[in-house]
């Protein structure tokens, strides 16, 4: 579904990227893992077209992302990748629903439709009760669920995390690690993480192993 050749990059002189050849399958669940400093979340930036490679080239099934104009990447990306950070980056002035009906209404869907999605995905997530709640009156747990019920709304191809639960307890971070699992066997999501986290390295389909800058 995703393919990346060659892909090099660097910031000034420090060359973070040097030649990175990865394929990522539809519902995979893969983990990219190595050393502060290997070029794991770069990587990630890059593939969800947050960044660009200074060359190389990424491929979203037939579509060269390379190609795509900016104003036309932003319409791509809003439509087909989806994203988790370590600290949930919520809106504070929003509630729940609204934070997850963001990314549809950027993407012009009509805001009863918006709701409506937002409502079922927090349902599934088990958020039911919490829609209007704002990210200050929810637990860690929650705000993560939240974030990734955002990601989920306009239906990507792809959800990128970068340290998903690196900032949850125990209980919530186990919760959220089978819940990757539960979205992949409900909705053949395709998921690639960033993490330092063992345990959930361990339970994806395949773990990519970095080390400055290149796949090891």
């Amino acid at each position: 579904m995703i393919q990346c050749k060659n892909i090099t990059k660097s910031f000034g002189d420090l060359q973070v990227l040097k030649g990175i050849d990865l394929s990522i399958a539809q519902g995979e669940i893969v983990a990219i893992v190595g050393p502060s400093g290997a070029g794991k979340t770069t990587l990630l930036q890059i593939m969800g077209t947050l960044d660009k490679p200074d060359s190389g080239e990424i491929s979203y099934g037939n579509i060269n992302i390379n190609q795509i104009k900016d104003k036309e990447l932003a319409a791509f990306r809003n439509k087909n990748v989806g994203f988790v950070f370590q600290f949930h980056q919520l809106l504070p002035e929003f509630t729940a629903l609204e934070n997850v009906m963001i990314p549809a209404l950027i993407g012009n869907v009509r805001h009863s439709e918006a709701t409506r999605k937002a409502q079922e995905i927090l349902d599934f997530l088990g958020l039911s009760d919490r829609t209007e709640h704002k990210p200050a009156a929810l637990s860690g747990g929650e705000k993560q669920r939240v974030a990734v019920a955002r990601a989920l709304i306009n239906h990507p191809s792809v959800i990128f995390a970068d340290e998903p639960s690196g900032s949850l307890d125990t209980q919530n971070k186990t919760e959220l690690h089978q819940l990757f699992f539960d979205l992949r066997n409900r909705f053949n999501q395709t998921f690639v993480i960033v993490t330092h986290d063992k345990d959930l390295a361990q339970l994806t389909d395949r773990i990519i192993p970095m080390q400055d800058g290149i796949i090891v």
